[in-house]
């Protein structure tokens, strides 16, 4: 009888449990400064930024359905608000948030998490490598610091001093996996090198410099806007945008989520949680967020699977804000820099280069569009264009599949057909026929034709009406189900 089995199964629990814990601790560190830093850019108090981040984070840690996500405030929603903000204020965004968050729920609860599905691979690849390079270069932004004269980049000995602990930091995230895995690579590196500049007194800018984050609980509290229509026309299309922005996000993140632990997760659940989370978040005085990539990819490369690791990182938050600010200020801004290079390294699919010589043009130009207007545009605009892109290629690809085989016989002719027809299909479908030369009676055989759209109703009458006008009849046979179904629906006769 195997006794060790119970024991080794509680420790491999255990284990887990730990991974989870350091997996959750470290990608809260790496959530602070961005979190600051998206609030700074939409001209709010950086403790709005937190307080989004701990509840997002944690709501849909604790009722999502992709464990090992990370979301939290995020800069792809912080750059939509920019404008919203500047005219009409903080309390405007709260109640924009709160129908944002409104919006996501329906779109779960309307079952539409499914539509992720339709993102081809290579918008896919695209997003992946435009927010790599986003990562990367959000983070030259601490290469700068404030003087008399304005915003200028570091020089001299302090930018020495931030390169030096910005290497040190990556040196440690890349070899320590080869020494030891008992702890996050991420994690060891943060806290190492913030203990060496406090032991070393080293003058480098520090988490604090950013922003003071010491607060209280957050309160619940209905936004100082009044509740009508002109306020709902105000905040409606930055809602929409931002219900937008966030799902695209999210959805995209959980796919890659998907792939890299290798199981399945429920978009509809978690698009009611993200949307549950913004809700909470706009009431308690947060900004709205989605899921993080860069976040994301640190708690899973520090081992973190389960819900237990999101639930940290958002707990963790909290608790930076309550009690623990005068360590967490402390944390030097180069460590943080170097974990988010390696991050963007390692979620840039470095693959994709080797194969776009490979794979056909038109899905290299996808890749290379999506990256490039991810990185100078919008994420939903690159999404839709890749979308278009990709969308337009499989039209016109599948356009030209459409051929027939003709059969001639003394008395008919039978047409028969193959392929899809739809929308750009019709054209080529109607040069196949030549109803002039044709005998009286001609059979359309659609055993192998896949009637599409309206589109390809409307060619089916005006080939019949073609006839007609020739003094001929065109009879159509071997018509599916589906195919059937459609022509009775449109009143159209098989002939």
């Amino acid at each position: 009888m195997n006794t060790a089995s119970p024991t080794h199964g509680r420790l491999t629990e255990l284990a887990g449990i730990r991974s989870n814990v350091l997996a959750g601790l470290t990608s809260s560190f790496a959530l602070v400064p961005e979190c600051i830093a998206f609030a700074l850019v939409a001209h709010l108090n950086p403790l709005m930024g937190l307080y989004g981040a701990f509840f997002i984070c944690t709501i849909t840690a604790l009722f999502g359905g992709r464990p090992g996500m990370i979301s939290g405030a995020a800069g792809s929603m912080a750059v939509v608000i920019v404008a919203l903000v500047a005219q009409h204020g903080a309390q405007y965004l709260l109640v924009t948030v709160v129908l944002s968050g409104i919006l996501m729920v329906l779109f779960g609860v309307l079952r539409l998490g499914k539509l992720i599905r339709m993102v081809p691979h290579p918008v896919m690849l695209g997003f992946v490598n435009g927010l790599a390079i986003v990562i990367a270069m959000a983070q030259l932004a601490h290469f700068r610091q404030s003087t008399p004269q304005g915003e200028q980049w570091l020089h001299g000995s302090a930018l020495a001093m931030m390169c030096g602990l910005v290497a040190l930091t990556m040196a440690i995230v890349y070899l320590l996996p080869r020494l030891t895995r008992a702890a996050p690579p991420a994690l060891i590196a943060i806290i190492g090198v913030g203990i060496v500049t406090q032991l070393l007194h080293l003058p480098t800018r520090t988490l604090g410099d950013m922003a003071h984050i010491a607060g209280g609980l957050p309160s619940l509290h209905l936004p100082d806007v009044p509740f009508d229509l002109t306020t709902l026309r105000i905040v409606l299309p930055y809602a929409v945008l931002i219900a937008i922005v966030g799902l695209l996000e999210t959805l995209l993140t959980f796919n890659l989520t998907d792939e890299i632990t290798g199981t399945r997760g429920q978009p509809n659940r978690e698009c009611v949680a993200l949307g549950a989370a913004n809700i909470a978040s706009g009431l308690f005085g947060g900004m709205g967020g989605c899921a993080m990539i860069g976040q994301t990819m640190i708690n899973l490369n520090s081992g973190g699977r389960s819900r237990l690791s999101g639930v940290v990182s958002g707990v963790m938050i909290l608790m930076y804000i309550l009690f623990l600010s005068p360590l967490i200020e402390r944390i030097p801004l180069a460590a943080l820099v170097g974990v988010m290079f390696v991050v963007a390294q390692q979620t840039f699919a470095w693959g994709s280069l080797r194969v776009l010589g490979k794979v056909p043009r038109n899905d290299a130009l996808v890749i290379v569009a999506v990256t490039i207007i991810t990185v100078f545009s919008d994420l939903a605009i690159a999404v839709l264009c890749g979308i278009v892109i990709a969308a337009l290629n499989f039209a016109w690809q599948h356009a030209r599949e459409i051929h027939v085989h003709v059969e001639d016989h003394p008395e008919d002719k039978i047409y028969v057909t193959r392929g899809t027809l739809f929308f750009a299909s019709t054209a080529r479908f109607h040069e196949l026929f030549d109803p002039a030369k044709d005998p009286s009676q001609v059979t359309l055989d659609c055993a192998h034709l896949l009637l599409a759209d309206h589109s390809a109703l409307a060619a089916l009458q005006g080939l019949i009406e073609r006839y007609r006008k020739a003094g001929k009849q065109l009879r159509m046979k071997n018509l599916s189900e589906r195919n059937r179904h459609l022509l009775l629906r449109a009143g159209m006769s098989a002939g």
